[in-house]
């Protein structure tokens, strides 16, 4: 992972790739009973992560190599938080890794649901805090050659 760059640049390029797991989550939801919803629920934690992380980044505080959200949430200022339990920062976390590997424990539609709901309600209080300039940016991306 490359050294936090609290320029505006990296800042809206942590944005975008939160953007981009938000909205594979939310697209996944959409093939209903068939939908992969262990997959949709670590994108919706990928997304959660990446949005508090631009917030730290954003106020130059040091970020952690973490899937971590209690912790994230932690290093925020307690007015700046995002509005979620300290239940529901667990279960995000837990998304992080367990989703990803065979044996992990069944996920219903309905959790997954409430997963990108969770993602969105970050996203929702980080943009709030983030410059507009920033969530307008398009992050420079090298050109295939």
């Amino acid at each position: 992972m490359p050294a936090a760059d609290n320029t505006g640049r990296g800042v809206a390029e942590r944005v975008a790739k939160a953007e981009e797991d938000l909205k594979t989550a939310a697209h996944t939801l959409k093939l209903g009973p068939s939908c992969p919803t262990a997959t949709v629920c670590f994108h919706a934690q990928q997304s959660a992560k990446k949005y508090l992380k631009a917030y730290l980044v954003y106020r130059g505080v040091p970020v952690p190599k973490s899937h971590d959200i209690e912790d994230l949430v932690m290093r925020i200022p307690t007015q700046a938080r995002p509005d979620l339990t300290v239940e529901e920062q667990a279960l995000l976390t837990e998304y992080a890794v367990g989703t990803r590997y065979p044996g992990w424990r069944d996920v219903l539609l309905r959790e997954a649901r409430e997963a990108v709901m969770l993602a969105r309600r970050v996203r929702r209080r980080v943009r709030s805090l983030l410059p507009k300039a920033v969530l307008r940016r398009k992050p420079n991306r090298p050109r295939p050659t």
